[in-house]
């Protein structure tokens, strides 16, 4: 009886510290650093550096976001990236997100796209906040960067659930992505959803950035991602950097939860990438 009250209680405290852990890890950000490297980038877009938030779904790590906005200024980016669910459709807080991007704005130029949780709100109301806040809001459009005499191009694609047809998804981002890529020059684009990899690469963009898996919300050591909405289980596309049909794509853990309230061995992610020119 003494041995097995030993075994429960020492049950008890692993599981416990297995608990601690978990809720610990589910508020501590990582800064996740990340190369790609292009013979097609101009050599004065060498060290070029995009800091990559997604799926921040209203959470707030700091007072208004200071833990998040204190880590994306020590990466000191050319520009940040929002690809996807800043705003939550289940817990919205349109005011949060507001309070980021002109929190991020001050930091570098801050250019988003919509996930599929923007996609169930009255988006046309929320876009001007947005605008207003310093975003740059790419819906199905692309702008130019320029420095030292040559420019690049950032893109940007609205989810596919905006299109409501009975299409499927790649065929929806498809539809948005045609005439939008330059040929002439690299091209990095957001889009929120990572599995539609082959679509962006046949459409051109040499880089793009996604998040939308949330690292597959569970993260099994040797096994690794578990679940992510449009892959299912044991998804491909989940975290880092991957090479498809000779484009890069980079996928963000992301950074806030929604459905599912905790992530397992997968901390939340700012993701800082750098562009480097050469094979």
């Amino acid at each position: 009886m003494k041995r097995r009250m030993i075994v429960i209680i020492v049950i008890l405290l692993l599981f416990a510290a297995l608990l601690i852990w978990t809720l610990w890890a589910n508020r501590a950000l990582v800064l996740t650093e990340i190369e790609v490297s292009s013979p097609e980038l101009d050599s004065a877009f060498d060290g070029f550096k995009i800091a990559h938030v997604s799926d921040l779904h209203n959470a707030e790590f700091g007072d208004a976001n200071a833990e998040l906005l204190e880590l994306i200024a020590g990466a000191e980016p050319d520009i940040i990236a929002v690809t996807g669910d800043l705003i939550d459709s289940r817990h919205t807080d349109v005011d949060a997100a507001v309070r980021f991007i002109a929190g991020a704005s001050k930091i570098a130029p801050v250019y988003y796209v919509t996930g599929n949780h923007e996609s169930r709100l009255d988006f046309d109301a929320i876009e001007p906040l947005l605008t207003e806040a310093g975003a740059v809001v790419l819906r199905n459009e692309a702008v130019y960067i320029e420095r030292g005499g040559s420019r690049l191009e950032l893109a940007g694609i609205d989810d596919p659930a905006f299109i409501r047809t009975g299409e499927s998804a790649s065929v929806r981002a498809e539809a948005e992505l045609e005439g939008l890529l330059d040929s002439d020059c690299y091209t990095v684009l957001l889009a929120h959803r990572p599995e539609l990899i082959e679509t962006y690469a046949g459409a051109g963009a040499e880089l793009t950035l996604s998040g939308h898996a949330h690292g597959g919300q569970v993260r099994l050591p040797l096994i690794g991602a578990l679940y992510a909405p449009g892959q299912g289980f044991f998804p491909d596309y989940t975290a880092g950097l991957y090479t498809v049909d000779g484009a890069a794509l980079v996928v963000s853990r992301g950074l806030g939860n929604s459905l599912i309230p905790l992530r397992f061995n997968n901390r939340p992610e700012l993701v800082l990438v750098t562009l480097r020119s050469g094979d």
